[in-house]
């Protein structure tokens, strides 16, 4: 037993608070799971003993109810419980490693609950009693400091800034960025923001303690955390203010680890005078205040802070390229970094070895579980009415690491999976995921005209590599048969559940495979009835679709990715002549001639997307007409084709075809005549062609296009003469188009039906003559280097 423990006496709470303080010694010393969280409940127990026997003697002399000490006794029984189940957990359990971990999250937090109600209680009836409470308050003082334990006592400690870590890395640029946009004065309120384990806090507490900062704000800074749930110290502070209590000198207010912007608007609508508000939140708050977003660690201060948390300091005791390859895993992330330096302190360089070979059969999350309840706690807090957000993140990992991936995949996914109708729907939601963290959302040009025609090919996602890995953990919690989504990260090495394999379906509506183009033969004997979506990503020259492909019966969207450097062949295709319910196609960097020299029909196809595709000589001497392929084909989108010079005239027989999109394919210089076959098509979208110079004359036949978007088309010099008999026609873009002339007279026609021309400035006046001022939207050109951007450390 314990010196602390020893402290409670022979009484009933007494016993149960030693036989817990027990297990958790054995179980600290031997179970390395749950090792940093049981750490944390037997120091917090250690530090509350005194109180504890305290309070109990306090209610024996005083002669007071104990039913708030049964209760606690009846939590302290719990407690040996649960812990005693921990040490059947095994770490090759996921499941219950993370349930179990919850679950002593919770437990300890209703510690703390109990122990605020104790010492509420226990405070009014000694005061009541008229016993001196100086005893107590030392006692607490003392838990206070050693815990961070806000206990409701009479002395009013809230908003004090904490204490820096002895070491930290990385901030020095951060901080010089805040102090220069927080301290200006126009700027009121400054969000901070990055995912959980970022150092979001820590910087917040570095600036506060900057002298410049200091010798601005005196004694005017408060510190407050919220979190999910404010306490009361957020309350008091907010009271304070709205008393003005704080005068007029310079405030400095940081509301740290904010999860709403309710908190936000009730100190933004107090108007004070003279105040900065420095917010740290894994959400952007737009409206709310300058953003500033916190970057993952680099390598050199990523290595500073592992042999500062291993106490590796100078020593070479741990190679150097074993540290390098342990930081690969750390992902930059300060908290991934510290957790695993201080889990190997003092330990051999088998050990590290050890644990490096461990991540690399699965991720650091299977390892570190305060570092996945940290970053899961983000998705956890998504509550029922963001069901669909959490969804979508979790979808994010359908693609492989370190890869920009197209939002046009997300659309097409999500459109079936979620049946968000309208492509902007899908667009919200990876707004949403970037607004909180989750993602990153890449704009490569022009982000307000995306707004205008419902253009999204320019819209790109990438996710950092530790939040990959925890959408893959989270997907893997579920048993096989149970999973929403199941990725497999190569064909070739078998996850064990396909090795054992059972006649049982699994019941999954996503499937993601990212492979060397091979498939075991265990494949053929899983049973996927509920698969709508498939994702395949590849790497290499020559790839087949997988056998097992003409099974999955329930098949609405196929997506297939080639990130090699040059596109490939895909055999196979014909096994999908048997999916009837297959929608869309998405084909990323492939030889389009693999599939059209041998055409299936596809009944039930409405889109087909090709992305960096080779189509040059695609669609000619077919074995049967597209129109006989894709009788139902409505929406095709062509997207950096290079070798697309001429727009084979069969295309313009799919004669259901409502959206057509031809975007910057460089080569392209003319449109055949059979256009005005189209007769029902809703949009037209010729973006970026460079070299195309004329529309042919048949355009005058759609008659119920309802937009032209030429953007950027500049080798365009006039529009058709019969533009004016295209009565469907509601908006064109003809922005960048700066070889344009002149325009035909029969735009005369066009003037009532028009709602709006986009154009630059210097072709303004020649819609002048002919529209209306307000239906003239004049565009700049706003390019950027954003697809250009690399992955982060």
């Amino acid at each position: 037993m314990s010196g602390a423990a020893g402290l409670i006496g022979g009484a009933a709470i007494g016993t149960s608070f030693n036989v817990l303080d027990d297990v958790l010694d054995e179980l600290i010393t031997k179970n390395v799971i749950f090792k940093p969280l049981l750490k944390g409940i037997k120091s917090r127990l250690d530090s509350l003993a005194p109180w504890l026997k305290y309070i109990e003697k306090s209610y024996k002399k005083l002669d007071l109810s104990d039913k708030e000490l049964v209760n606690l006794e009846v939590h302290l029984e719990e407690g040996v419980e649960l812990v005693q189940k921990c040490k059947k957990v095994r770490w090759w359990s996921m499941y219950k490693r993370y349930k179990y971990a919850n679950r002593l999250i919770d437990w300890d937090g209703s510690l703390q609950r109990f122990l605020e109600i104790l010492n509420v209680q226990g405070i009014r009836d000694v005061k009541e009693s008229t016993v001196s409470v100086r005893n107590m308050e030392k006692l607490i003082s003392r838990i206070e400091s050693n815990m961070g334990i806000h206990l409701a006592v009479s002395r009013e400690t809230f908003g004090s800034v904490p204490e820096l870590p002895r070491v930290t890395v990385g901030l020095d640029e951060p901080l010089r960025d805040l102090k220069e946009m927080l301290l200006k004065d126009d700027v009121s309120m400054l969000v901070l923001t990055a995912t959980g384990g970022w150092g979001k806090t820590t910087l917040a507490t570095k600036f506060c303690q900057d002298e410049e900062v200091k010798d601005k704000f005196k004694e005017n800074i408060f510190f407050v955390t919220v979190s999910v749930h404010p306490n009361s110290d957020v309350e008091k502070l907010y009271q304070r203010m709205k008393s003005q209590e704080a005068g007029q000198d310079p405030l400095l207010l940081v509301l740290d680890d904010v999860w709403s912007n309710s908190v936000l608007q009730k100190f933004v609508e107090l108007k004070l005078r003279n105040y900065k508000i420095l917010v740290t939140s894994r959400s952007e708050f737009p409206g709310f205040g300058t953003p500033y977003k916190l970057k993952p660690l680099n390598y050199k201060d990523s290595m500073t802070l592992l042999r500062h948390s291993a106490a590796l300091g100078d020593s070479l005791s741990v190679p150097e390229d074993l540290l390098r390859e342990i930081l690969k895993h750390c992902k930059g992330v300060p908290l991934a970094i510290t957790v695993t330096g201080n889990s190997l302190s003092g330990q051999a360089a088998e050990s590290w070895l050890s644990r490096l070979e461990d991540w690399r059969k699965g991720s650091i999350l299977d390892y570190e579980t305060t570092l996945l309840l940290c970053l899961k706690s983000s998705i956890d807090a998504l509550g029922d009415k963001e069901a669909i957000i959490r969804e979508c993140f979790m979808d994010l990992v359908s693609f492989p690491e370190d890869q920009r991936i197209s939002a046009a995949a997300f659309i097409d996914m999500w459109s079936e999976l979620y049946m968000l109708d309208g492509d902007f729907r899908s667009i919200k939601n990876l707004h949403e995921l970037a607004r909180k963290g989750l993602a990153n959302l890449v704009i490569t040009r022009n982000e307000n005209m995306a707004i205008l025609d419902n253009y999204y090919s320019e819209h790109f996602v990438r996710q950092h590599d530790m939040l990959r890995d925890l959408g893959i953990y989270i997907a893997k919690l579920d048993p096989i048969e149970d999973r929403k989504r199941l990725i497999v990260l190569s064909g070739r090495n078998q996850p064990k559940w396909l090795r054992e394999q059972k006649s049982q379906p699994i019941n999954a509506r996503l499937l993601s495979i990212s492979s060397d183009g091979t498939y075991p033969t265990q494949w053929q004997s899983v049973h996927l009835p509920q698969v709508e979506v498939l994702v395949l990503n590849f790497k290499t020259e020559n790839n087949a679709l997988p056998e097992f492909v003409q099974k999955i019966d329930k098949l609405k969207v196929l997506i297939v990715t080639n990130y090699g450097l040059s596109p490939t062949e895909l055999s196979n295709f014909n096994l999908l002549e048997s999916l009837s319910n297959l929608k869309r196609i998405r084909l990323e960097s492939i030889s389009i001639h693999s599939i059209t020299k041998n055409w299936v029909p596809l009944k039930s196809l409405k889109k087909i997307s090709l992305f960096m595709c080779n189509m040059g000589q695609a669609f000619h001497n077919c074995s049967i007409k597209i129109s006989d392929a894709w009788p139902g084909l409505e929406e095709m989108n062509i997207d950096y084709c290079d070798d697309l010079v001429e727009l084979p005239a069969e295309l313009c027989d799919l004669v259901r075809m409502k959206v057509l999109s031809i975007t910057n394919c460089h080569q392209l210089s003319c449109l055949p005549e059979e256009i005005g076959n189209l007769k029902n098509l809703d949009v037209l979208r010729l973006r970026s062609c460079t070299e195309l110079v004329r529309l042919p004359v048949s355009i005058e036949n759609l008659t119920k296009l309802r937009c032209l978007d030429m953007y950027n088309c500049f080798g365009i010099r006039k529009l058709p003469e019969g533009i004016g008999k295209m009565r469907g026609l509601r908006k064109i873009n003809m922005g960048q188009c700066s070889r344009l002339e002149e325009l035909p007279l029969s735009v005369w026609d066009l003037d009532e039906q028009l709602e709006e021309v986009i154009c630059d400035e210097e072709k303004k006046p020649f819609w002048d003559s002919f529209l209306a001022r307000d239906k003239i939207k004049v565009t700049k050109e706003k390019s950027n280097l954003n697809w250009l951007e690399k992955p982060q450390l």
